[in-house]
């Protein structure tokens, strides 16, 4: 490779962390002046929906992936992608974090490096708390949120922001948690559709009706990058969505009321399991990839301890630093002075269990995702009939009427039902 000049296309999403690490590629290419960097950053849905295209069809667009926990088993299981066992004697892959680390991981070996990772977990206005002599428990029920919500909503500012824009990593992303802590599954054991089940309705209804009655009144187009700049602008009181966000919402270069946010783990409804889930945006190479090293070079220097150190640098704030990877950053003073969320984050990280993500037992494996290739598409059909509903164009007993209808329809195709 040595004197040879590469580009590497670089699919990412629009996410803030990746538009910095966008930024801050110059430091890469200095190193590296043989590599060049073309990227294509895409909102979440357009990004899920160009990247498994490609790989899918082998179209080979892409020399780096974006991808996350739910496709790196399965694409690694149809040798899709290329194992990351090369990536430097300083990489140290031992220092990212287990549940992370595992969920990117096919028969012993790493398919993907984490370039953040995530649990969820509520934020909340201390100010606006206070004001109205409310106390946010350190792990509140939904109940709890639902009237706080409520009390909390004025004429500048709604009482809740949640997800309500179609995707399986979109609106299903925070509902199939939600639905994990009101006792609801995807299927049961013999991967029958369980929509048609008092959980699900229990977990609907409570949803529509707390964002009807507390929550933005175009809820149903909203997802993380929408609520996140609502909070932001400070009208939102309270927002349930990924720990990633914390670095954001306490940042004053981007918050306008960074000084005054509060965090709580996600809620329960006392049966055990509270409604966080466990995620890691990843960096992959497609199998096929006739520019391997300059990835892996890429890759490594991307999920580096040295890049979270670049970042702190170059944004005076070791906060800023891409969360939830890497054991070193959880042990750094530096960080843990700066980023009020740091223990909050990791243990939300450590409690959530795609082993066991429900209260009754089920096939599968993934807390907010069924890790099964099917799930993208049902997932995503399935968030169109919950913001339909949401939206009010369709009756919480259709939407789940519809889903359980679909979700049936595609699993007996697929052969899971006999």
């Amino acid at each position: 490779m040595a004197g040879a000049a590469e580009t590497l296309t670089i699919a990412t999403v629009n996410n803030g962390d990746m538009v910095r690490m966008q930024k801050l590629s110059e430091d890469f290419t200095k190193a590296n002046p043989d590599i060049t960097l073309n990227w294509v950053t895409l909102e979440e849905n357009a990004l899920r929906e160009k990247v498994t295209t490609d790989i899918a069809t082998k179209a080979g667009q892409f020399d780096i992936l974006t991808i996350g926990t739910y496709e790196v088993p399965i694409w690694a299981k149809k040798g899709w992608l290329v194992s990351l066992d090369k990536l430097g004697d300083n990489y140290d892959a031992n220092d990212l974090i287990k549940p992370i680390r595992d969920g990117l991981t096919y028969e012993g070996k790493l398919y993907a490096a984490p370039f953040y990772g995530e649990s969820s977990m509520i934020m909340y206005r201390k100010d606006l708390f206070e004001k109205a002599g409310l106390k946010m428990p350190d792990s509140p029920t939904w109940d709890f949120v639902a009237d706080a919500a409520k009390k909390l909503k004025t004429a500048d500012t709604y009482g809740i922001c949640l997800r309500g824009k179609a995707g399986w990593g979109e609106n299903m992303a925070f509902l199939t948690a939600m639905s994990n802590s009101f006792g609801a599954r995807w299927f049961d054991e013999k991967w029958a559709p369980q929509f048609d089940q008092p959980e699900w309705k229990a977990t609907l209804t409570f949803y529509v009706n707390l964002l009807k009655e507390a929550g933005p009144p175009d809820a149903s187009s909203n997802g993380f990058n929408e609520n996140l700049t609502l909070f932001n602008q400070g009208k939102c009181a309270m927002w349930i969505d990924a720990t990633v966000a914390a670095g954001f919402v306490t940042d004053p270069k981007q918050s306008t009321v960074s000084d005054k946010v509060g965090f709580a783990l996600a809620p329960n409804t006392g049966l055990g399991k509270n409604a966080n889930w466990l995620w890691a945006w990843s960096l992959a190479v497609p199998a096929g990839s006739q520019k391997v090293e300059a990835a892996e070079k890429f890759i490594a220097w991307a999920t580096s301890k040295d890049y979270s150190a670049l970042v702190a640098k170059t944004e005076g704030n070791w906060a800023a630093a891409p969360p939830g990877t890497r054991t070193s950053l959880y042990n750094n003073p530096d960080y843990q002075k700066a980023a009020p969320f740091a223990k909050l984050t990791l243990d939300s990280i450590m409690s959530a269990d795609p082993t066991h993500p429900t209260v009754k037992p089920v096939p599968y494996v993934g807390v907010q995702f069924v890790a099964i290739p099917e799930f993208q598409g049902m997932g995503t059909s399935v968030g169109q009939q919950f913001s339909a509903a949401l939206a009010g164009s369709a009756s919480i007993d259709d939407a789940l009427a519809a889903s359980q209808k679909l979700v049936t329809r595609t699993m007996t195709k697929a052969g899971y039902i006999k």
